[in-house]
């Protein structure tokens, strides 16, 4: 077994899911749960099928983000894997609309911070270990941080 460190590129200003899935209807199904939960968001998806053609399975509605998420499904090559670029929502806004499709068995990140994925490659193929998902904490928020974080919360409008 072989390890591997992948780092995801992705475009500027955007979110990423990174899951996993099960079934090659997964990207119309991923495809309808973004739509509908958020009508504005800009996305492209890619599912890796991980039998029959073993396709990077694609969809989206804006293109630079579907070629982002093709070339990294490439990239990481890990059967039944999907990952999600977008814009003008966040995964707040989709996460549950996500994890509640038949056919999603995990999700291993939800971030805008750089990702680097950790998989283990054998001579069956290739599977995600885990994500470096951010930075190392350098400490403990103190009273002011407390009151800067809720503040944000309310000044974005998720918090009342």
């Amino acid at each position: 077994m072989e390890l591997k460190s992948i780092k995801i590129t992705a475009p500027s200003d955007t979110n990423l899911i990174l899951g996993q899935s099960h079934f090659i209807k997964s990207a119309e199904d991923l495809y309808e749960a973004l739509i509908t939960a958020a009508p504005a968001i800009k996305f492209g998806l890619a599912f890796c099928e991980a039998s029959g053609k073993c396709l990077v399975r694609t969809d989206g509605n804006d293109e630079e983000l579907v070629k982002a998420a093709q070339s990294n499904a490439m990239e990481l090559g890990c059967g039944h894997s999907f990952i999600i670029f977008m814009r003008n929502a966040y995964p707040l806004n989709v996460l549950n609309s996500i994890k509640n499709l038949q056919e999603v068995c995990n999700i291993f990140c939800a971030t805008s911070n750089p990702v680097e994925v950790i998989i283990a490659e054998t001579n069956a193929g290739r599977g995600i270990l885990g994500v470096i998902d951010g930075e190392k904490p350098k400490g403990i928020e103190s009273a002011a941080d407390k009151e800067e974080r809720r503040s944000f919360l309310r000044t974005i409008g998720y918090k009342r």
